[in-house]
């Protein structure tokens, strides 16, 4: 037997979803994204353990503060070099340079108290100051006068927040925004999409001429013109499952138009025409006999659909429309952005767009991947 024919001989004893895994692993860019984004979601999972700060703890004589780099030497272990500010006699602007100074850094080592999704007190923290060795290296050689053990791996914004711890904590947010509205537009985009597809005729048109109404608007406009209806004493737990709902009412279309264009197709299928004749309820064929014919189809165009849900919370909060203080998502914390002088003089404060655009590359390259995926025998 030759190498092409066992090679297909193996295929054919696989399953389709372990084509579609064995396939998907093929794609090194798609896989490399999606353990990207596993890292990004256990980060925001873990946030009170992976920042060094809490999201809102001031350090008010170390504002703009940049970014320190990370060093290790054998004598001094990891650490960064502690900062020291200057302040311009005429401009009165604040400026940083580095001391030779060590701020010893430890793993696993207490911080602040926090709770751990608001319920577990805790004090543990991934990377954090060694508070003990700083004591005994100041005690034993004073440091210059100014120097401060300071942590901003990304820097600090104008209150003196550490623009790393607060970027973790935005990750929960900005991430689970976008699984959050993939849900309703999972359930109405099938439901709707699944419906126009099957019964067609009057039903179809009406549902079609809706969703082409819909997808008439100008997207951006929309959402700011529905979120600017939100009550602005709204606590900020109703403003971030209001934006959520919004954005996941306003992106099921495009799913509705996907599954209704495969149960288009499939529903004269044999086996359809054959559960109909035996007596199958309508819900039945629907959901147990033809939607599960594309469902690698719906989970790429799910997973292509969450960068839009993240970019519109962004786009919502960064225009003081969407999520405010005190949650931080990467959009709030761009509003720090709008002015253009702190940005030429601060770019790290855009640091959180860094996250974003990241985060939006892998959920596209993890579609691709499952895309060229989805049609094993292709």
């Amino acid at each position: 037997m030759s190498a092409d024919s066992a090679r297909g001989a193996a295929s054919g004893s696989l399953s389709q979803g372990q084509l579609i895994a064995r396939r998907f692993r093929r794609h090194k860019l798609a896989v490399a994204s999606l353990f990207v984004l596993i890292a990004l979601y256990l980060i925001g999972v873990m946030a009170e353990v992976v920042a060094p700060y809490a999201p809102d703890e001031r350090h008010l004589d170390h504002a703009y503060a940049p970014p320190q780099a990370l060093r290790w030497s054998p004598s001094q272990g990891l650490h960064v070099r502690a900062l020291r500010q200057h302040t311009d006699p005429i401009t009165f602007r604040k400026s940083y340079s580095e001391t030779d100074v060590a701020v010893p850094l430890a793993w696993f080592t207490p911080g602040s108290d926090v709770r751990l999704w608001g319920l577990l007190p805790m004090r543990t923290r991934l990377l954090a100051i060694d508070e003990a060795a700083w004591r005994a290296a100041s005690a034993a050689r004073a440091p210059p006068e100014g120097a401060t053990a300071t942590l901003f791996l990304l820097g600090a914004d104008k209150y003196g927040r550490d623009l790393f711890s607060r970027a973790v904590y935005g990750a929960r947010i900005s991430l689970s925004v976008g699984l959050v509205g993939i849900v309703l537009t999972f359930v109405l985009g099938m439901t709707i999409g699944g419906i126009s597809g099957y019964v067609g005729g009057r039903t179809d048109n009406l549902i079609q001429r809706g969703i082409e109404i819909l997808q008439a608007f100008p997207q951006l406009p929309l959402w700011i013109a529905l979120a600017a209806i939100l009550p602005g004493d709204w606590s900020a737990l109703k403003v971030y499952f209001a934006i959520t709902l919004l954005l996941g009412l306003l992106n099921w279309t495009g799913l509705a138009r996907v599954v209704r264009g495969k149960i288009l197709a499939l529903r004269e299928e044999d086996y359809a025409v054959a559960a109909r004749l035996l007596g199958a309820s309508h819900g039945r064929i629907l959901f147990r006999h033809l939607m599960p014919g594309f469902t690698s189809h719906i989970i790429v165009a799910l997973t292509l659909s969450v960068p839009g849900m993240i970019l519109g919370e962004t786009a919502l909060s960064f225009l003081g429309l969407g999520l405010r203080p005190p949650i931080v998502s990467w959009g709030v914390m761009l509003q720090d952005c709008l002015d253009v002088k702190a940005v030429r003089f601060y770019p790290w404060l855009l640091m959180p767009a860094g996250f974003i655009v990241s985060v939006v590359l892998c959920f596209n390259f993890l579609g691709d991947g499952l895309r060229d995926a989805a049609d094993p025998y292709g």
